[in-house]
């Protein structure tokens, strides 16, 4: 079954209005949604992220990877966590995203079907070495 991933995105008015919000609440609702992903055994992994203050970016535009200290520059999104979904069409992941207990100015997610393994050169030395650690460690 193919996997997609939710990625929570947010502007900088939506954290300033997050900020504002009843923690306690918005654990609540997360928790419940997270929990529903559970029951129906569609969820594969999920987290949110710190604060893209405490960022660094690494840029790879010259020939020495330049780091500096995030986000992005001049950032009108931010990417602030995400949901990994085993579902059996976008249409599904679409349904869950449309779910999700994420409110305010700018709060959206974005959906993007994750690459699968067989997708790769199965004949490629380190397709088949990552395959034997997925294995090992019991990922899918």
């Amino acid at each position: 079954m193919p996997k997609y991933m939710l990625i929570m995105r947010a502007t900088d008015e939506t954290v300033t209005a997050y900020q504002e919000m009843d923690f306690e609440k918005i654990i609540n609702e997360m928790g419940r949604f997270n929990q529903e992903m559970i029951q129906a055994g569609v969820l594969v992994a999920g987290e949110g992220l710190e604060d893209a203050a405490d960022s660094v970016v690494v840029d790879y535009s010259s020939e020495t990877p330049v780091v500096t200290d995030g986000p992005y520059g001049e950032t009108k999104e931010l990417f602030n966590g995400f949901w990994i979904l085993e579902v059996a069409s976008k249409e599904e992941a679409v349904e869950w995203a449309k779910r999700a207990p994420l409110t305010g100015p700018g709060s959206k997610a974005e959906i993007r079907k994750v690459t699968e393994m067989d997708q790769f050169p199965q004949d490629n030395e380190y397709i088949q070495k990552e395959r034997e650690w997925r294995e090992s460690t019991g990922q899918r």
